[in-house]
């Protein structure tokens, strides 16, 4: 082993004293009672009961519930994100008609929709749905329209000097020139997800890891909102590490992912 890596290994260990630190203060302050129970139960509490969850199926059944949602909103917030990108993008008169009316909509704080989706679309799935595809439309669209309309024109006039007709100049040079900004744009709009994610599942959830939230903080079960927060956490993360695996994938050609 070289002294490089035994540096590196003991860096790795060096980061998780702290958090166990952490995880054993506040497990002795909550066993001596300087934290109650109702107040924040203790980690040893927590992973008890996320161990029941799982073996009971709740926390499994609810997970793809709220998967499901966050899945199918940020589907269609991205697609809406993408066609419009890619409309103002390469068209000026689309800017013209599309941008404006994006921009507007940007500035309206999501939250403060939620009245009006349950309006439009009831207290079922469909304004849990919207609200996350609404909020997660905008970090496509900006990143993606900031990359295409950054794309070098040296690189555009070379592909018209080898002969590529439009077609083909946006396929080959632009859209791969806008790429690492699009996903960006998706990495961004995944965290949203998950944040509207939360906010959505209290809209009359019957289902969900909101629903499990509301349930425990009704009974002031402070070990499954802690479990549920975590799941969160975990969502992202997940989501976040997927988005970084593309990229390294999808743009390997760039020479800062090569180390170079």
């Amino acid at each position: 082993m070289t002294a490089s890596s035994s540096l590196v290994r003991r860096l790795g260990a060096a980061r998780w004293v702290s958090p166990l630190v952490f995880l054993a203060v506040w497990e002795v302050a909550s066993r001596i009672g300087v934290i109650p129970t109702h107040t924040l139960a203790a980690p040893s509490t927590v992973l008890r009961s996320l161990g029941d969850m799982i073996v009971s199926g709740e926390l499994p059944d609810n997970l793809l519930v709220s998967f499901e949602r966050v899945a199918v909103g940020l589907t269609i917030g991205v697609a809406l994100g993408i066609a419009l990108a890619l409309a103002t993008g390469l068209s000026r008169r689309a800017e013209l008609a599309i941008d404006p009316i994006v921009q507007i909509n940007r500035t309206i704080p999501t939250l403060a929709l939620t009245p009006l989706f349950i309006v439009w679309f009831g207290i079922g799935e469909a304004p849990k749905v919207a609200l996350i595809a609404f909020a997660s439309l905008f970090p496509t669209y900006i990143n993606l329209y900031g990359g295409i309309r950054s794309v070098d024109v040296r690189l555009l006039e070379s592909a018209r000097s080898f002969g590529l007709n439009r077609a083909e100049q946006i396929w080959h040079v632009i859209l791969p020139g806008a790429l690492p900004q699009l996903l960006v744009g998706v990495r961004y709009s995944l965290s949203i997800a998950i944040l509207m994610l939360v906010v959505a599942e209290q809209i009359n959830a019957s289902a969900g890891l909101g629903y499990l939230v509301n349930n425990a903080r009704d009974f002031m079960r402070t070990d499954i909102i802690v479990v549920c927060l975590l799941v969160y956490a975990v969502l992202g993360l997940g989501a976040d590490a997927l988005i970084r695996a593309i990229e390294a994938r999808a743009l390997a050609w760039r020479p800062t992912l090569l180390g170079a």
